[in-house]
């Protein structure tokens, strides 16, 4: 697959490098410009370009920006592309967001409601960056680990389940994007080690109500 990446911090920077080691063509972008990215063409073994270019570039679209910054996404560009939502909520970086902090949507809706063309699966943010480049194990291991993800489209949580398998992960799948509450920054699936059962267990007892305080 060809993976366009927009945002080229840590998250970006981890995906793209698992993204290029498992046989996958990636362009990285950020809101600066791709001449702030020109040693990440080696470090990361990645194309760089503009944000309209990776988003061009990509048969899916990994956002992997902060919260905050979600407005930026260009819509009409992601018209019926599939989008990995990598973001997670941290009030000190992205400021108070209401519905959020009345649990009345989720972060990955807010993305959805800003993208109604695309096609959103959320994936990859109950996880370190460091941990998800060092704890992939062989398929059939007892201790291999679990990442969750959440969508509406049963495309796009099959690209992001082949992700996680060929990254050397099981998947669990939570549902629909409403039920990624379940495993948001401040629950108990949050960056986590588990098995595929023990995820399974813990986002099934997870509730709104039950998210540890901000």
């Amino acid at each position: 697959m060809n993976i366009g990446i927009i945002g080229a911090g840590f998250v970006g920077r981890a995906i793209g490098k698992l993204s290029v080691k498992t046989g996958h063509r990636v362009m990285l972008s950020n809101s600066r410009g791709p001449h702030t990215l020109f040693s990440l063409r080696h470090g990361v073994g990645a194309e760089v370009g503009t944000v309209e270019e990776a988003i061009a570039f990509g048969d899916i679209v990994v956002i992997a920006i902060p919260l905050a910054a979600y407005r930026s996404v260009p819509a009409d560009a992601l018209a019926g592309k599939i989008v990995i939502d990598t973001n997670n909520y941290y009030p000190d970086r992205d400021g108070r967001i209401a519905e959020l902090d009345a649990l009345e949507t989720t972060t990955s809706e807010l993305l959805a409601a800003h993208l109604p063309q695309s096609r959103i699966v959320k994936a990859f943010n109950a996880i370190t960056m460091n941990d998800l480049e060092k704890d992939d194990r062989a398929p059939g291991s007892a201790d291999r680990r679990a990442l969750p993800l959440a969508g509406d489209d049963a495309d796009a949580k099959t690209v992001a389940m082949r992700l996680y398998e060929e990254f050397g992960y099981d998947a669990v799948d939570a549902g629909p994007l409403a039920e990624g509450f379940r495993f948001e920054r401040a629950t108990p699936a949050y960056c986590v080690a588990m098995t595929k059962l023990q995820l399974q267990q813990t986002l099934a007892q997870t509730t709104r109500a039950g998210k540890r305080a901000a």
